[in-house]
């Protein structure tokens, strides 16, 4: 367990607290939505130092790319989640921005499971597209919690990172499946 990997445990044992912060917020409880920013702040500037220390380190290795991911995933779909129309806040994702966001999720996950099925072994690098989606995405959920009008355009943003990432992560798994059954057809 080296430091990038403690760094990703971090981020995921700090969902919880990020998700009770939104559950128990009401207006009158302004400080639960700046503890859930901090805490999502935290989040963000952790996923962005596992990784930078993870490659001048050399400390990749197979937890850390199980740990980086999964943090990423659980604290972005938490937000959109509880900052979608269950929440409090008076800014809040729509529903439809939200099931956009969590089905991508899934499908890559769902993905990434049956290429490691059938592989027995997954190579997870994220793509330029899978970047700018993740930093959209985050920063749709910071001008949220700070309940910017300008989080409407944001999201708008990430919507369409989303999409374009989505596709993308599916073409480069379906190039991957064909590859082994190709390999397995000339074998």
């Amino acid at each position: 367990m080296n430091i990038a990997n403690k760094i990703s445990t971090f981020r995921i044992l700090s969902v919880p607290f990020f998700i009770a912060c939104l559950v128990y917020y009401t207006p009158d409880r302004q400080f639960l939505r700046i503890l859930a920013l901090v805490i999502f702040i935290l989040g963000v500037i952790s996923d962005g130092l596992d990784g930078f220390i993870a490659r001048k380190a050399k400390l990749q290795s197979k937890a850390g790319l199980i740990l980086d991911p999964l943090g990423d995933k659980l604290l972005l779909m938490s937000a959109f989640i509880f900052l979608s129309p269950i929440s409090r806040l008076a800014l809040k994702f729509p529903l439809w921005v939200s099931f956009i966001v969590i089905s991508r999720d899934i499908i890559i996950i769902m993905g990434a499971v049956v290429i490691y099925m059938v592989k027995q072994s997954i190579d997870v690098h994220p793509t330029k597209w899978g970047k700018l989606t993740t930093t959209f995405q985050m920063f749709s959920v910071v001008c949220l919690l700070l309940q910017y009008e300008l989080a409407v355009f944001i999201w708008w943003i990430a919507v369409i990172f989303t999409v374009i990432s989505g596709i993308d992560y599916v073409k480069r798994g379906f190039k991957i499946l064909y590859a082994l059954d190709n390999r397995r057809l000339n074998n």
